[in-house]
């Protein structure tokens, strides 16, 4: 398993390792003991296998990114984890994306 505390990602802020079933394994950072972030991201997971099995195969959403002007959440599905990660944005993150009048996006 990734070992975030002692190996952060660059730009990390925060991160939590949660079970398929949405349960907080490991957490730090800013997400530390972030029950409700858990709770949050459960559910968009849930949200995208009961979208259009047309247009996506069930479980076929391996990463999520959600991004603000300022900071990104990523999400990856992987040996029945799910892996968050919450990072600062670089000045030219946002170059490759286009976010909306808001401030954020969501790119899957």
């Amino acid at each position: 398993m990734l070992d975030l505390d002692r190996h952060p990602l660059p730009d990390q802020l925060g991160y939590l390792v949660l079970s398929e079933d949405g349960s907080v394994h490991a957490s730090g950072g800013e997400l530390e003991n972030d029950e409700r972030s858990a709770n949050i991201i459960s559910n968009l997971l849930t949200l995208t296998e009961s979208v259009d099995p047309a247009v996506f195969s069930a479980r076929s959403c391996r990463k999520v990114s959600i991004v603000f002007a300022d900071h990104s959440y990523t999400i990856c599905l992987s040996n029945k984890r799910i892996y968050v990660v919450k990072k600062r944005n670089r000045p030219d993150a946002n170059a490759t994306g286009t976010l909306e009048s808001d401030g954020h996006s969501i790119l899957a």
